[in-house]
């Protein structure tokens, strides 16, 4: 504990800088007030205005994900922490690390049953893997320092600090310093024997990657043991954030729907993961297996998301002797700019030609972009970044987080109407930061994805019942309206020409910039 005059808050800001902590997207109220004065004598730390709890625990999850540096979230007290919970939970199955700054009533205060009191820590507890109420302001910094050494826990983790509003008043000692992260356990030889001799048999085999195996380092050594091996190299369906395009490793995802899955997993005998879960269908259905690997498979699990990666990989491709084979790679397809009709083919071409080197892709385009993933193997070299827990709304927060974290790149979130519509707020922060973020908004005016759902259900044709639940329209959402009432400039496309016309001006724009595309 450094020696200084300060009260509580300014000793947890205190303790954010010295972290490391320099960005907190804020939803401040008046339990907060103090905390948001402290930020403003704490010049070091960047305070990001959003308009809703959503969008700043999405964007705390982007500049994660971007950086692999914790950010801070500041919350209004249970009901401000309830409405981040959405993106909490997308943030937590990504392995995010977050510092939540939630606030709470003063100690003596919260007995009278005020109209915003309610139990923070128990709204917390099934979003955050590490969370602790302060009791007086002398242990603030103490344990913000806490609360940022669990963040940055490999490979990242969601810490709630939840402040009583006395405790960011009263007087304390100074800031504290956090120890650093420990490196992430290696695998055992025994682990990378087994994957070896796995790997080495003659039936079908596949490596199926996940967490930070999807790029970098770890990523290469997979292409090299793939190539050495010939087991084939696939990925979760969802992933925090993969390295792909022309000249990096190529490898294949699980689809999505499930009897896709099962035929794309249907012949390998032997699976070995690295950083992956078991694969599992998103959802029970009558008649469909729960788990997508054939029952006679043998599954080997190489190291789980919590371990050295690249150190298991490192093992891995010394063991099969694949340290000095060249991967395998996707190769530049030039693609000639399709035209005419809207067609999800046409979309997916339109993006692979256009998409700008070194670009930052946030996939929430869900049946509109289901085709993308292998038709952007061969663009120019990107990131893209998917919600890793399902719910929705994740897109346009994490392009602000992204944007924050990762300033040099353009950011191009894939966005359906009605997923977008969950978290819109976002729109105005970007205007407000001016970052440097393409939207496209897949017009389709429904949930497609359910309707999908729906006909598979009955070969009846619904009622308009179970349509209106299902469709966007009466009235049709206005986008490009939308856009520039929160202070982003759109345009709209109705075929092909008028898309890539679009995201031209958008790609030459170094601010936002929103396409709503009419399918």
């Amino acid at each position: 504990m450094q020696s200084n005059s300060m009260n509580g808050a300014e000793s947890v800001v205190r303790t954010l800088v010295a972290g490391d902590v320099r960005v907190c997207f804020a939803n401040p109220g008046t339990s907060e007030i103090h905390f948001v004065a402290a930020l403003d004598r704490v010049k070091e730390i960047r305070c990001v205005l959003t308009l809703f709890e959503g969008v700043a625990t999405g964007a705390a999850d982007g500049y994660f994900r971007m950086s692999e540096v914790p950010a801070a979230t500041l919350l209004h007290l249970g009901p401000g922490l309830a409405n981040g919970l959405a993106n909490l939970h997308n943030a937590k199955k990504a392995r995010s690390g977050i510092v939540n700054i939630v606030g709470q009533h003063a100690t003596y205060h919260i007995k009278l049953d005020a109209p915003l009191s309610s139990d923070v820590e128990a709204i917390g507890h099934p979003f955050s893997d590490w969370i602790r109420v302060s009791d007086n302001s002398a242990n603030v910094a103490n344990d913000c320092a806490a609360a940022i050494e669990a963040a940055r826990r490999p490979p990242g983790q969601i810490a709630t600090l939840i402040l009583p509003a006395d405790t960011t008043w009263g007087a304390a000692a100074g800031y504290a310093m956090s120890n650093p992260p420990s490196a992430p356990p290696k695998v055992s030889g025994e682990a990378v024997n087994i994957a070896a001799t796995a790997l080495r048999k003659d039936s079908r085999s596949v490596l199926i990657l996940g967490g930070g195996a999807v790029r970098g380092r770890a990523l290469e050594l997979a292409g090299q043991i793939a190539a050495k091996t010939g087991c084939e190299l696939m990925c979760e369906h969802l992933n925090a954030r993969a390295e792909r395009g022309a000249g990096r490793v190529h490898f294949a995802r699980i689809p999505y729907v499930v009897d896709q899955a099962i035929e794309a997993l249907r012949d390998f005998k032997e699976v070995v993961l690295v950083g992956a879960k078991l694969p599992v269908a998103f959802f029970a259905y009558p008649d469909r297996p729960n788990v997508l690997i054939s029952e006679n498979a043998t599954i080997t699990q190489l190291a789980n998301i919590d371990d050295d990666l690249a150190s298991a990989l490192e093992s891995l491709a010394s063991e099969v002797n694949a340290l000095g084979t060249p991967p395998r790679v996707a190769y530049r397809n030039p693609i000639a700019l399709p035209s005419g009709k809207v067609t999800l083919d046409g979309i997916g071409a339109v993006l692979a030609s256009l998409m700008p080197t070194n670009a930052i892709a946030i996939d929430e385009s869900l049946t509109t972009g289901r085709s993308f993933w292998s038709q952007m193997a061969g663009a120019n070299p990107h990131d893209w970044l998917n919600s890793m827990g399902g719910s929705v709304g994740f897109g346009l927060p994490l392009a602000v987080g992204a944007a924050i974290a990762s300033p040099d790149r353009k950011v191009v979130a894939l966005e359906g109407d009605g997923s977008a519509m969950y978290t819109l707020q976002a729109l105005w922060t970007m205007a407000r930061e001016q970052l440097d973020v393409t939207i496209v908004i897949f017009a389709n005016r429904a949930y497609r994805i359910l309707q999908g759902e729906l006909a598979a259900l009955s070969a009846a044709t619904p009622s308009s019942r179970a349509i209106d639940l299902l469709t966007l329209n009466r009235p049709n959402l206005d986008w490009v309206h939308l856009a520039r009432g929160h202070g982003v400039e759109a345009g709209r496309a109705i075929n092909l020409d008028e898309f890539a016309r679009e995201l031209g001006r958008a790609f030459d724009s170094t601010g936002p910039y929103l396409i709503e595309l009419i399918i």
